[in-house]
């Protein structure tokens, strides 16, 4: 009954949606079938306007504004009126209410699992006729310039098409106490069998703490599927396939971490491993490593007393299962361009989204000031930004991790998208959680049980 009431709901959203493919003019339908290049190209004696949904906060709105300046200056024709929304999950939720009606923006903030979604009524533009123009398109340097795994992003739906473009990405790395581990002699793990064995001797050092954090459960088990190369997702067939022996014994090992008090997770700990990374968790235990975001680097930073850190930062790689074919997630924002009735104002929207994802200035200003890795390999050319990197330390937190993620560029990964694919990453989330606080005699049953649960209420989810 709850499958068949789930499929019924499915039924409901995606004819709802599908309406407005069928022509359904309430509210201003703005969608379109594929683009086609207009006769004559850009039209620059009428005034353009386009819309742009995104989660920027006020630094960083300040940095787009100067860009729009800058864009205006070659397009002087096309105005952008950008609206900040919330956080991603909050545009998302507008967005979806919006296509309902035919009324989304022009281009917004996404993530891949967001694209998905708007794409169950079809809303969102291929890039690839855009791209390849010969007038208004990518050059192969430029396409060349960007990070292969960022760009490669926007084709991750399953059909081959592009649908994204990046424009600034973050990932995980360590960090770690370098005043601690220089004191003590510890050497900084590479592997996961390394770090079980720093662990555990930093127990034997500070029998109070517990020696890692991992701030995201989902990441982890996310990541090490891809580092094991064993089944998470699939846009073909079978969508949810982590059920498997792999992830189940991996899941236990880390059971068993947590078990000796070795590793806590964001959600165990009750909030971002990062208190406990500082020394300032509520229950005064405290970690000397913690995995987590470089878009959130200023959190690992430790207090200062008249001026001086109360220990030195180390920021390098997240642990491998295979240090020869390293694996680090890739998360961040991308954009995404809606269809529309007017070719006019889907070729400004692509010329926009073109300048934010290829333009120096923008690309070092929204990297200095959120964290976030620029999309872009020429960024090193940059002065401004090769001295930005360059100053990297405990003070200026911010700027060694993104020259870590920088330097790891090779390594990053993106799941498949698919409808479905967000109640994927939250489930295995829930999972992860779930099986490493587990206790008892039969660990194996309960591992086994908890992960059949999960796939189970994915399809639910999926109304498969």
């Amino acid at each position: 009954m709850k499958k068949i009431i789930s499929l019924l709901l499915a039924a409901v959203m995606l004819i709802g949606m599908m309406g407005i493919l069928a022509g359904c003019n309430q509210g201003g339908n703005k969608v379109a079938p594929d683009f086609v290049m207009p006769e004559g190209g850009l039209d620059t004696t009428n005034e353009i306007t386009i819309t742009f949904y995104h989660s920027m906060g006020k630094n960083l709105t300040a940095i787009l504004e100067t860009a729009i300046a800058d864009f205006n200056k070659i397009y002087p024709n096309i105005f952008i009126e950008h609206k900040y929304i919330g956080n991603y999950d909050a545009v998302r939720d507008q967005i979806k209410t919006e296509i309902s009606v035919g009324d989304q923006p022009n281009l917004a903030y996404c993530y891949p699992d967001h694209v998905a979604l708007y794409n169950v009524a079809g809303a969102v533009q291929t890039l690839d006729v855009l791209i390849n123009d010969p007038t208004y398109g990518f050059t192969a340097e430029q396409i060349a310039d960007f990070v292969p795994a960022y760009y490669n992003e926007g084709k991750s739906l399953g059909d081959g098409k592009m649908y994204t473009l990046p424009i600034s990405k973050s990932t995980e790395v360590l960090y770690y106490n370098k005043t601690f581990f220089e004191a003590n002699s510890l050497t900084v793990p590479t592997t996961w069998e390394e770090m079980e064995a720093v662990c555990k001797q930093i127990k034997t050092i500070d029998s109070t703490c517990i020696p890692l954090g991992y701030d995201s459960e989902a990441n982890w088990f996310i990541t090490m599927c891809e580092q094991y190369g064993s089944e998470y997702t699939s846009t073909d067939g079978e969508n949810f396939r982590f059920d498997n022996e792999t992830n189940r014994n991996f899941v236990k090992k880390f059971q068993e971490w947590y078990a000796q008090k070795l590793v806590t997770t964001g959600e165990l700990c009750g909030g971002y491993t990062s208190d406990l990374f500082k020394g300032s968790d509520k229950n005064g235990t405290r970690s000397y490593m913690c995995i987590g975001s470089t878009g959130g680097a200023t959190y690992q930073q430790p207090t200062q007393t008249n001026g001086v850190f109360e220990f030195e930062v180390g920021i390098t790689s997240i642990p491998q299962v295979n240090p020869e074919n390293p694996k680090v997630i890739s998360q961040g924002p991308s954009v995404c361009i809606f269809k529309n009735a007017d070719p006019q104002e889907v070729l400004a929207s692509w010329l926009f989204a073109k300048f934010l994802t290829t333009d120096i200035n923008f690309q070092a200003g929204f990297s200095m000031s959120n964290g976030y890795a620029p999309v872009i390999q020429s960024i090193q050319e940059n002065e401004v930004y090769a001295n930005f990197l360059s100053s990297y330390s405990t003070a200026n937190i911010q700027a060694y991790a993104v020259k870590v993620a920088v330097e790891q560029s090779n390594a990053y990964f993106v799941s498949p998208a698919f409808n479905g694919s967000s109640d994927a990453r939250e489930q295995v989330g829930l999972l992860m959680q779930r099986c490493i606080a587990l206790t008892g005699s039969d660990l194996d049953s309960a591992i086994k049980k908890a992960f059949e649960e999960a796939v189970a209420e994915c399809k639910y989810q999926a109304g498969q």
